[in-house]
């Protein structure tokens, strides 16, 4: 299991941050100049060569957001009109794509970042182009509040039923939408009016929340006998619902090995959602909360999912942090005490996935984070919480500090990626297998770069003393809503 260095600090990452954000800045570079983007978006390396996947558009966000980030983190402006340009140029699809899942990913990371920066002051105030920023913002998440399933289930939140279903269909909720909701959060706080058949109002956080809740119920398991493989913070990557009475009907899985494994990619998407979520509610007042059950129960609602996951991963993880691509790969036996020890990206039999470790480290940083600092407004802080959220926090740096060196962090300056040992679709094939090997390895992913990038520079501001990183701009602490 993992097994958090106690003595780490964010001061302690502070020279491998540095050089991370210098191969981070060539990275970047080679990619732009070395990719077309007529050929579609960029998806993950074959020998070292971003290539594109044709499944769904949802990772040129990913691309043009780290080099937003890449200015955040250092202050090069040639990355911040490299991001501004192409948000500008080819994000407009994203904004009014109807049939992805993906808005808090390609929209958030581009427009939602931009935005940000204008208000914390890091780049000038232009109403113009703040403006802009806004408008892409509040249809963004309109559009993906408008694939919505009705389902029929007690809410004990008070929360709409139902949820925002995949690319799959209607009958299809993915555990990975979870990051998405906060698009529909962003949208709500902008002020804006989402409205449907009829004139009829919809509430932009009501299916928010609604999202959340469905999510926190179905995808995640909590140990209380679901099924014969219920343990306290397996998810399943999707859930499947009979769209003609709204019922649940059983687990599944597109990119995990079963219904009843963990895809720890998806385990890693619950993790970091459900965490900067709890952080989104700290600014919301307690009156847009209470038609929905209220801050006690909804707080609950998300931080017992929050735990439970984020308990899953270091009970699941080798001790360096790095999980394989899931916890019931079929060979992970032939590995012997996988658990025991540091993880192999190397080995034979299953592989490893770098990017579900960058985006699990930011939701243990963030859950630490909050239960360290006394965020739980109905009970206050005690020694067990705090002492828990510590436990969080170092595991968080623990895997971040294991990803800023090598074997994970690319040194070769002709790979275009940033992030080694990434793991799209194994049940698919997707993945490139070098030769000799039967297992693949050695290539990145736009996910997994673009949220090591967002892990980085979480800790990097807190290194730096700047404003506390959340999607939603300014940081809670300020209890600043955007609008």
């Amino acid at each position: 299991m993992l097994q958090p260095d106690l003595t780490i600090t964010p001061a302690h990452l502070a020279t491998k941050l540095q050089r991370f954000w210098a191969v981070s800045a060539q990275k970047i570079t080679l990619l732009d100049q070395a990719y077309d983007p007529a050929s579609g978006s960029p998806v993950f390396t074959v020998q070292g060569k971003y290539t594109t996947r044709g499944w769904t558009e949802w990772t040129q966000g990913f691309q043009f957001g780290s080099a937003i980030l890449q200015f955040d983190a250092t202050g090069e402006t040639d990355f911040l009109e490299l991001g501004r340009r192409k948000t500008l140029k080819l994000m407009a699809p994203h904004v009014s794509h109807v049939g992805v899942h993906d808005h808090g990913f390609n929209n958030v990371s581009t427009y939602g970042n931009l935005l940000r920066l204008m208000r914390e002051g890091r780049i000038p105030r232009n109403d113009w182009e703040a403006s802009f920023y806004e408008m892409a913002l509040k249809v963004s998440g309109a559009v993906q509040a408008n694939r919505w399933t009705t389902i029929n289930t007690s809410t004990a939140a008070g929360t709409p039923a139902g949820f925002i279903y995949s690319f799959n269909g209607p009958h299809s909720l993915f555990v990975d939408t979870i990051r998405s909701c906060r698009s529909l959060i962003v949208s709500h706080l902008l002020g804006h009016t989402f409205q449907g058949e009829g004139d009829k109002r919809i509430d932009l956080l009501g299916r928010a929340l609604g999202h959340m809740q469905a999510t926190a119920q179905f995808s995640v398991y909590y140990g209380e006998g679901r099924d014969t493989y219920d343990v306290w913070g397996r998810t399943a990557h999707e859930s499947i619902f009979n769209v003609n009475d709204g019922q649940y009907r059983c687990p599944n899985s597109q990119q995990g090995y079963t219904g009843f494994s963990t895809w720890t990619r998806g385990l890693a998407w619950a993790m970091c959602g459900f965490a900067e979520e709890l952080e989104a509610l700290t600014i919301l007042p307690d009156e847009q909360l209470t038609p929905f059950g209220g801050r006690g129960t909804l707080e609950a609602m998300l931080l017992k999912a929050a735990r439970a996951t984020c308990d899953f991963y270091l009970d699941n993880t080798p001790t360096d942090g790095i999980p394989y691509w899931d916890t019931g790969a079929p060979n992970l036996y032939k590995l012997g005490d996988y658990l025991g020890r540091p993880a192999n990206p190397f080995n034979d039999h299953e592989p490893v996935d770098s990017s579900a470790a960058a985006i699990a480290a930011q939701g243990l940083l963030r859950l630490g984070h909050y239960l360290m600092n006394g965020k739980i407004s109905s009970e206050g802080i005690d020694n067990e919480t705090y002492n828990r959220g510590k436990t969080y926090w170092q595991a968080g740096l623990t895997v971040l500090s294991t990803l800023l060196d090598e074997p994970y962090l690319s040194m070769n300056p002709q790979h275009q990626g940033l992030l080694l040992h990434s793991i799209y679709h194994r049940p698919n094939g997707w993945d490139y297998v070098p030769a000799g090997s039967n297992i693949p390895y050695g290539e990145s992913s736009m996910w997994g770069d673009y949220h090591l990038r967002e892990a980085a520079l979480y800790v990097q501001r807190i290194i730096d003393g700047g404003p506390y990183y959340t999607f939603f701009g300014r940081g809670y602490k300020d209890l600043i809503i955007l609008g």
